[in-house]
Parts: structure tokens; sequence; C-alpha cells
């Protein structure tokens, strides 16, 4: 009997020696499954997403646009650009008088390169954005501007122009159907054109018009923060007048081509 006594306790023990071991090793086959299921479940979504991605087809043919917010990472938001109510590119591009035009990508067309050249996009909900360092800007020559406002209204209907200088603050916006100004805006350190009535939108966005001879309040900082603020709304009110340039799809704007060509004369 005594024999058979140290024989359990020897069994005992070994038990109290085993069954960590036994556990730690579970533990470990628990953790290593965990990670690879994880594993499986990372490939598994990645290829959800790939299978998900637009293919770019053959065809040319605008495909509808559904504005979804979803901003290109590769763009920038352009300083000045106009849109047009037209779904005509040739239109367009006549009434521009471009020479040596070619199709040209999106981002091509919105990245610039210095160069005197306009980029016409693809229609865009019924708009066609015309953007590059060819426009005339209002701070520049607010007469040329002006002309060249009326005399392409004239030939396409209804033209908008935005224009945004976040460094200087300059900024302009303008509505002109059918050669008659609807609306306009411009500041350049002083009023430089001021016409029409107030949109709603503008009133909405609480956008700062000053008279001709109105002086703002200058802020010992030397900025007045009425004009800063109407320069970061530009793109708020292209929104709600026609469309934002920051706002069109990724998917679209890899899929459609538009036009970059060379104004017969700078305006």
């Amino acid at each position: 009997m005594q024999k058979a006594d140290v024989d359990w306790g020897s069994m005992g023990a070994l038990d109290h020696r085993v069954i960590p071991g036994l556990l730690l090793t579970v533990l470990g086959l628990v953790l290593v499954t965990g990670m690879f299921l994880t594993f499986l479940v990372i490939v598994w979504r990645r290829r959800q997403l790939n299978s998900g991605m637009p293919q770019v087809e053959d065809h040319k043919e605008p495909s509808p646009y559904q504005p979804s917010g979803f901003r290109h990472s590769i763009l920038r938001r352009p300083s000045c650009w106009l849109a047009i109510r037209n779904r005509n590119l040739l239109t367009v591009q006549s009434a521009l008088a471009l020479h040596n035009s070619k199709p040209c990508s999106w981002v091509d067309g919105l990245a610039g390169n210095g160069e005197q050249k306009l980029f016409l996009s693809p229609p865009v909900n019924g708009w066609i954005l015309v953007i590059g360092s060819a426009l005339p800007e209002p701070n520049e020559d607010v007469d040329v501007c002006f002309r060249f406002l009326v005399d392409l209204s004239r030939k396409v209907g209804h033209v908008q122009l935005f224009s945004a200088n976040s460094m200087l603050n300059h900024h302009a916006w303008a509505q002109v159907e059918n050669g008659h100004v609807v609306r306009a805006y411009a500041w350049a350190g002083r009023t430089l054109w001021n016409q029409g009535k107030t949109t709603q939108p503008e009133k909405d966005l609480a956008m700062k018009c000053y008279d001709y001879t109105e002086i703002p309040d200058i802020s010992p900082f030397g900025s007045s923060e009425p004009i800063a603020t109407n320069s970061d709304k530009v793109h708020f009110l292209a929104a709600r007048w026609s469309i934002d340039p920051d706002e069109i799809d990724e998917r679209f704007i890899e899929q459609e081509w538009g036009i970059v060509g060379e104004p017969s004369k700078l305006f």
C-alpha cells in the first residue's frame, strides 16, 4: 500500500508540470489561428476593393455624373475657372477659338504647366469647366475680363467666372447671360467690379461685397476678415451657382477626357 501511494503522488506531480505546458500550447495555437484569420480577412477586403474599382471603357461618350464629394488626391483647385452651361465641347472650343487642340486627361488639364493654354472639361451635369493660365482675370485687367465674358456669353449662352487668390485674398465671381451681366463682383485691394443684385447664395454664405468707394476695416495685422473669408468661400459659391471643381468624383475624372488647346489670341 505504501508503494501505491508513492506512485499516485508521482503522477500528481507530473500532471502539475504537464498541464501548464498544454495550456500554453493551446494559447499559442489560438493566437496563431487568430492572426491567420485576420490575414485572410485583410486579403479578402483588398480583393473586394480592387474588384469594385471602375474600369476605363474604350468609348469616349460622357458617362452620367453623380457628385459624391470624393476629391481626387492628385488634383489641385484652380485659382480661376469658367463654368459654361453647355454640353457640347466642340461648341465651346469654337467659341474660344482654340487651335492646336487635342484630347487631354483631367489630371494633365488641371495640373497646368504655366503655358498659355486652356483646358475644357467634359460636360459635368450640363456644365463645361474652362481652366488655364490664358483666362483673363479681373485683378489683372477688369475691362478685358468684362469684354471677354460678354463676348463669350453671346456665343454660348450662360457663362460664370470664379477667381480666388488665397495669398493676396483677391477674388471675383460673375454670371453673364447672352451678353448681359447678371451679377459680378471683383476685389483686388479695392472693389474693381460690382454689378447686379446680390444673389441669394451670396447672402446665404454671408459674402461681403463693398461699394466702389467703400473702404473696409483693416485689422492691425493688415487684413480684413470679410475679405479673407470671401476668398475661402468662392468654391462654395461655385457649388451653389453651378459646380465646384473640388467636388467632382474621382471615378468620373479617371474615365472622361476633355480638350486642351491654345487660344488664337491672348485676351
